[in-house]
């Protein structure tokens, strides 16, 4: 269970890492890859975004959302052990 609940937080993790490539390139999504990496981290991002605004132009809420991904990636694999 914690193997399968880890990959899916590592492929979170990887989904936001593209999305932040992305944003530099092009910061409109036109591409599919980018459109994809959107579409899955939005819903989590987006709420966080809501409570928390942008600071001097940087998006606190995709780091917000990073880290408490670690932070739970963190703790599923010590339970695990």
């Amino acid at each position: 269970m914690t193997l399968a609940l880890s990959i899916i937080l590592y492929a979170f993790m990887l989904c936001l890492l593209v999305r932040a490539v992305f944003s530099f390139i092009e910061p409109y999504p036109k591409n599919r890859v980018h459109l994809l990496t959107v579409q899955v981290t939005e819903p989590f991002i987006s709420p966080v975004r809501r409570l928390v605004p942008p600071v001097g132009g940087f998006d606190l809420a995709f780091s917000i959302v990073f880290i408490a991904v670690l932070l739970i990636l963190q703790l599923v694999q010590s339970a695990g052990r």
